[in-house]
């Protein structure tokens, strides 16, 4: 089954507006859908296209990169024949598939897309690691286009409750809440979104399996071995800092503060030694790292802490698959309490999760606030996200908290605004309950955050 994706949109816009005069770089992490939302494009927008995966291209395609580019009617004849497609000017699209794999091709889209005859799509993963850019000229002529997984609308999309998704935004723009009918499906389906995820194949067996989450967990499961053999092959001199932070992923988001602590994989270390394994972890889009701001007051990005990070997984599905062995989950008896918000252990870090997931694939940096009170020996203020909007002028920080429960108190909310007042705009508490207002902010549905943030929030 096809799924439809955001992003296919600015592809959309990219093809009209640059008419051959830049290439566009899809970048995320595996299994998030890049070579099918670009094969979708060639078959949809193009007379012809041509998909060259590096991961098993062939010597000759290779070789033509050193050969040939100094007769480039040669080169595209080489394409030609070996993938057998007749290549059309200004109708044909040429997608380089996994283009981290051979670095030259990415160099070499300098004189191909001043050449102007057909439109460059590249997609990859690990596109920013210091290997796999070493001594190559990033191309100018390069746009760049992030795919996350599935957002929960985009889910909604899937399951056919598109309606459903369209009432959620009316609702939100004239700032009501859904009727409890509605309000109950609503969730219902986000705590399938909690567990099924994101990643196109994980939906996909989901769906085609009569809503089996098993099947799901199956696909997830394969895409972790995937993720861990990509971790495998990192810089061998920090390849063991870089495994040690992913499979600890559940266990650092299962406490209380949920920062990594790095005792507990490596006694001994500081953070500025993990700085490549940090580094290489945000850059391969496997995960989401959210660092602490200490002085939201005048800048986020300003005022980031390096030596306090979060580390969340980039696709909520596949923390929950993290998180719970095959044996726990097989009996289904997790699935049952998860869809009925009994789940007491370990459903914080999983709602918090997917609100992570939600700010990033909207491009948000993310950013948290701690403050240690001294006589009373612990944080007494502590929010779980930090956006921005506005600008210089006019700038404001927008505290967000996440509830997994309908019981809790706001006191760490109302700390930050005593001590920020002057530059906190009206904050979000993501909660289970009915869209309410209060004098603080708004009270949002996890189903409706989402759209909370589009068109009043940017990015730091």
């Amino acid at each position: 089954m096809e799924l439809q994706r955001k992003q296919y949109q600015k592809l959309l816009e990219w093809k009209q507006s640059s008419q051959g005069s830049t290439a566009m770089l899809i970048e995320g992490a595996r299994r998030v859908g890049k070579s099918t939302m670009a094969e979708k494009l060639g078959k949809e927008q193009y007379r012809s296209y041509v998909m060259v995966d590096f991961a098993r291209a062939s010597k000759r395609i290779r070789d033509n990169y050193e050969e040939n580019l100094n007769d480039l009617d040669t080169f595209f004849q080489v394409i030609s024949l070996e993938y057998g497609v007749e290549l059309h000017r200004r109708e044909s699209l040429i997608i380089l598939d996994e283009i981290q794999r051979f670095s030259k091709a990415r160099e070499a889209l300098k004189y191909l897309v001043a050449d102007g005859r057909y439109d460059f799509l590249e997609t990859g993963s690990l596109i920013s690691i210091k290997e796999n850019v070493e001594g190559i000229v990033i191309p100018s002529e390069e746009q760049k286009l992030s795919l996350h997984p599935l957002d929960f609308e985009e889910f909604c999309w899937a399951q056919g409750e598109k309606v459903l998704a369209d009432h959620i935004r009316a609702c939100w723009r004239l700032r009501q809440a859904l009727d409890d009918r509605f309000h109950r499906r609503a969730m219902r389906l986000f705590r399938e979104y909690l567990l099924v995820g994101g990643m196109p194949q994980s939906v996909v067996a989901y769906l085609e399996h009569d809503k089996g989450f098993s099947y799901a967990d199956g696909q997830k499961r394969q895409i972790l071995t995937l993720y861990r053999d990509d971790v495998h092959k990192a810089v061998r001199r920090y390849r063991s800092r870089v495994s040690a932070v992913f499979e600890n992923i559940p266990g650092f988001l299962s406490t209380h503060e949920k920062r990594i602590v790095l005792r507990q994989v490596e006694p001994g270390v500081i953070f500025g030694q993990y700085d490549d394994p940090l580094f290489w972890l945000g850059d391969s889009m496997m995960c989401n790292l959210c660092y602490r701001c200490n002085d939201p007051s005048v800048g986020l990005a300003l005022n980031r802490d390096n030596s306090a990070v979060k580390c969340y997984m980039a696709d909520t599905g596949l923390l929950v698959s993290m998180a719970f062995s095959e044996n726990e989950i097989a009996d289904e008896k997790l699935y049952r309490q998860i869809m009925r918000g009994r789940l007491s252990l370990n459903e914080g870090m999983i709602h918090e999760n997917a609100i992570a997931q939600e700010l990033a694939s909207q491009g948000k940096a993310l950013y948290f606030y701690t403050h240690y009170s001294k006589e009373k020996h612990r944080n007494d203020i502590e929010v779980d996200f930090l956006i921005s909007t506005g600008g210089k002028t006019n700038y404001r920080t927008v505290p967000i908290e996440v509830k997994s429960s309908k019981n809790y108190t706001k006191l760490s909310y109302e700390r930050f605004r005593q001590r920020f007042g002057k530059r906190v705009g009206e904050g979000i508490v993501v909660h289970p309950k009915q869209l309410q207002r209060d004098e603080w902010g708004w009270r949002v549905p996890s189903y409706m955050f989402f759209c909370s943030l589009e068109g009043s929030a940017g990015s730091a």
